[in-house]
């Protein structure tokens, strides 16, 4: 034992002396009695004199995660006793992943959100996703249909796997998408190389997926030249649209992963060679991929519901920095920008 080490707490010692465990987890070696010194059990709080032979017989097994309720505002768009459909912000994690860690401890996401405002929900993904039946990435916005019964979550379920539940996406791409619409219909499969990607090259364990897209409208502007989409998906396949679009060469603005830029630079201006210009740059930070619209026949009631969220106001404002430089744009469906206001159900 270094003789720096003398008055240290024991549990802060051990923390600095074995790589890859955190000082709550030796507290739990500790708890667990794991931790023998001169052959007995020592609480964390005590200090070392230095001298001691410290044992450690076991390994730390911390009870599994569960999501616990916080009170972060939700935009509720649909709710009823048996489920609800919320407008997700971009930037927020539908639920925490089995690997968070002590400090994470499945806070901040939308399950935590749903738990303070909701009390109940489906038990049917586990206590670290109760209510979730489907998921949206971190940075995409819109619209996530949650159980707050283990019947409601199997039919809802059900719904999603026969494709009887209709989701539609705004989604701006880089480049000018050539076709008006068109469909694509690429397996999907983990990238080898980059497991935090998923890719259409052939791979194992690909799974179908498609997705059908309309232009809304072409920009052409100081920023480079962009396409305005509404997408239609017949598949959940994880990053399903940022994986489709970026295999044409039209990655999703905002979207590093799959090959967008960070930031988008200003063109330099015609004449302007040998000169000192400063160009003007701007970032999104999030991707610019919104949940729309839902269309599905509610699981229970049987009623149609048709639902819709508006682009929030950071996508509006950087699609208005676009146009405020758009030289030649074209519209092919102007009407079909935005979503139109939220329809009740019939």
């Amino acid at each position: 034992m270094p003789e720096e080490a003398v008055g240290q707490r024991l549990d802060h010692y051990l923390a600095l002396q074995l790589e890859g465990l955190s000082r709550s987890r030796v507290q739990q070696l500790l708890e667990q009695g794991d931790v023998r010194m001169n052959g007995v059990q020592t609480k964390a709080s005590y200090k070392l004199r230095g001298g001691e032979e410290i044992v450690i017989t076991g390994e730390p097994h911390p009870e599994p995660l569960k999501a616990v309720p916080e009170n972060i505002p939700l935009h509720v768009v649909f709710e009823d006793d048996v489920m609800a459909v919320i407008n997700k912000p971009a930037g927020m994690m539908v639920h925490a992943g089995a690997g968070a860690n002590d400090d994470e401890r499945s806070r901040g996401t939308l399950v935590n959100a749903l738990l303070y405002r909701f009390n109940k929900l489906s038990s049917t993904s586990g206590d670290l996703r109760p209510g979730i039946v489907h998921r949206l990435d971190k940075e995409t916005s819109g619209l996530i249909v949650v159980a707050k019964t283990d019947a409601a979550h199997a039919a809802l379920a059900e719904l999603f796997s026969s494709r009887r539940i209709h989701k539609t996406y705004i989604a701006l791409v880089h480049g000018h998408v050539e076709r008006d619409r068109g469909s694509i219909t690429a397996d999907i499969g983990r990238d080898p190389m980059r497991r935090t990607r998923m890719t259409t090259r052939a791979t194992e364990n690909m799974r179908s997926a498609v997705s059908h897209y309309e232009v809304q409208r072409r920009i052409t502007g100081r920023f480079g030249k962009f396409t305005l989409l509404r997408v239609r998906i017949e598949t959940g396949r994880t990053h399903q649209i940022r994986v489709h679009m970026a295999s044409l060469g039209h990655p999703v603005v905002g979207d590093t992963l799959y090959g967008a830029s960070g930031q988008l630079t200003e063109q330099t201006p015609a004449g302007s060679i040998g000169k000192r210009v400063e160009l003007e740059r701007i970032r999104l930070g999030r991707n610019f991929l919104h949940a729309a619209r839902l269309e599905f026949v509610h699981p229970i009631t049987h009623k149609p519901l048709e639902l819709e969220a508006p682009m929030p106001p950071e996508l509006v404002e950087f699609l208005g920095h676009l146009d405020a430089g758009d030289s030649a744009g074209t519209s092919v469906s102007a009407t079909a920008q935005l979503p139109a206001k939220r329809k009740k159900s019939r």
